[in-house]
């Protein structure tokens, strides 16, 4: 897959085991290829403090593997850690913006990566990482906080990201703001809980994103979470639904209506922004592109491929190797077929990649159910067939799904370049562990 020139992003992740997958991709990348900004966390898969020290132990991890190779005699990896531009890491939302937290721990683990910090203690960073993330707005004394000694240890230790100490959608705008407009894109692979946030707090600022990569939905295929809907976009559909608004020349047309337990607000108590509507005239329309189940699904990881590349490694004690197959082989052990979808890798390499090698669609007018008893995270498509006209109602249109001027604006990958559901997977594996199994 052809890569273009230096690409900017911002990964919003709640990792996860294929969410860690997709990270070690970006940060296998050369630096000429990307610039990884920021690593925005939010819940999802476990709690946000779980998805926090798994993108800690993620560089720890990092860290270990390229000491290792050295010591092997291997090319290190993992260039993008030897430049001065560290990847920023911050905290972001604890759950939904209206609905009751649900998390993966069933599939991912309580601690997000299949228990990996109970059955492999010697490769999970000390506890010393939680003294980075101190929010800087709370008021605590000195030594509520630390000592400045152990302060400096644990950002010795950890020097591998900048830890910030705002809250995430804040440090979203944050980068946006201090980069030129259209030249960062954000990678949702998680709720988009700290994306609808940030959105809400300055939509403007926000609108300064190229492009938004969302993996998430079902189009045409059944959810994994319902029926209808699928995991992200169901953790949190008020979130997605509002983000999706912001792609309509006329948001207000796609926006959910606030919950009727939180609408109840009076003069002195104004609603938060999360509830309140975007302003009446915006600059531009968002750009989304979405990475569906429909795609996802049919991209995998083959066991045996893994095996192939991984097992070697193992026997050599390579740390990186050790440390992901103690996550991956449960989620092997479950499948029927013994593969790993690829959901988020797929979203960060489509973020890495050019757009036109994809096969996208032309944008469609899917619009998020917020509030259904059943259907909540569900993607709603206009299937009559009829094609938008001049603005207007029409008769029998409720929604105004016709109206040429409502409607959201989504677009949907539909293919990978050539061969991709075949071959990405052990693409992939190649580029993290520094592999080649045609070689094997």
């Amino acid at each position: 897959m052809a890569l273009q020139s230096k690409k900017k992003i911002i990964i919003d992740t709640d990792p996860g085991v294929d969410d860690v997958l997709a990270m070690l991709l970006a940060l296998a990348a050369s630096p000429e290829e990307v610039e990884v900004l920021l690593i925005s966390v939010t819940y999802g898969n476990v709690d946000v403090q779980n998805c926090l020290r798994n993108v800690v132990a993620l560089f720890h991890i990092i860290n270990k593997e390229q000491q290792w190779r050295k010591e092997q005699g291997r090319p290190e990896g993992f260039d993008m850690s030897k430049t001065n531009a560290k990847p920023i890491v911050a905290v972001g939302a604890e759950g939904p913006l209206t609905d009751q937290l649900m998390m993966a721990d069933f599939f991912h683990g309580k601690d997000g990566l299949g228990e990996v910090h109970s059955t492999h203690p010697e490769l999970s960073p000390s506890e010393t990482w939680e003294t980075l993330f101190q929010n800087t707005e709370d008021t605590m004394s000195a030594s509520e906080v630390t000592n400045a000694n152990e302060l400096k240890e644990a950002e010795d230790e950890h020097s591998s990201f900048t830890p910030s100490r705002i809250p995430a959608h804040k440090q979203i705008l944050k980068t946006l703001k201090e980069h030129d407009a259209d030249t960062v894109t954000i990678v949702a692979i998680g709720p988009m809980t700290n994306l609808a946030l940030a959105a809400a707090d300055d939509a403007e600022t926000f609108l300064r994103v190229k492009e938004v990569v969302v993996m998430g939905g079902a189009v045409d295929v059944p959810g994994n979470m319902t029926p209808l809907a699928e995991f992200n976009i169901h953790s949190d559909a008020f979130a997605a639904a509002r983000l999706f608004a912001l792609t309509s020349p006329d948001p207000s047309s796609t926006m959910p209506p606030s919950p009727a337990h939180m609408a109840m607000h009076t003069d002195h108590l104004p609603s938060p922004p999360f509830l309140q509507p975007y302003p009446e005239k915006l600059s531009k329309m968002l750009k989304l592109s979405l990475v569906p189940l429909d795609i996802t699904m049919r991209h995998v990881l083959r066991e045996q491929s893994y095996l192939k590349a991984v097992q070697p490694l193992q026997q050599q004690h390579s740390p990186l190797a050790t440390w992901v197959s103690a996550f991956v082989a449960p989620v092997f052990e479950r499948s029927i077929d013994r593969t790993i979808s690829l959901h988020d890798p797929l979203a960060i390499q489509y973020a890495l990649t050019s757009a036109e090698d994809w096969t996208v669609s032309e944008e469609q007018d899917i619009r998020v159910e917020a509030s259904g008893q059943w259907s909540r995270g569900a993607f709603i498509v206009d299937r009559r067939g009829g094609a938008k006209k001049k603005r207007g109602a029409e008769r029998g249109d409720v929604g105004d799904w016709l109206d040429i001027d409502k409607g959201n604006r989504i677009r949907v990958i539909k293919e990978s370049p050539g061969d991709g559901a075949n071959k990405f997977g052990d693409e992939m594996v190649e580029k993290i562990f520094g592999v080649e199994l045609s070689r094997q």
